[in-house]
């Protein structure tokens, strides 16, 4: 379940992805497979091949991409979430989802 982003964020990034942009949407979630996360940050772009550089180049393995169309994303979730949005400076949505890098039993992918 998907909840804490408004109508227009997601139709933004929505547009971005459909241009053939990377594009970051956090939002918080909650899934039992993953106790403890709250929050998930899908990086999409509908060129798949984009997408699959973006991954090798971040660390993360292109085959857990979510290939939804039109809107493939790959879902960062624990402290890569964190590290992610630092490398690439989406300060805002570390802030508004109080994400911070821990040591605690958070997947690291």
């Amino acid at each position: 379940m998907a909840f804490g982003i408004t109508r227009q964020e997601l139709m933004a990034w929505k547009r971005e992805v459909s241009r053939g942009e990377i594009a970051f949407l956090t939002h918080y979630w909650l899934d039992d497979r993953f106790p403890g996360i709250t929050t998930v940050t899908k990086v999409g772009c509908s060129d798949l091949d984009k997408l699959r550089l973006w991954c090798n180049h971040n660390g993360l393995d292109p085959q857990y991409i979510h290939q939804r169309q039109p809107y493939p994303h790959f879902d960062l979730i624990g402290n890569k979430q964190t590290e992610i949005l630092r490398k690439y400076g989406m300060s805002d949505q570390l802030k508004r989802f109080e994400l911070h890098l821990s040591t605690s039993t958070h997947p690291s992918f």
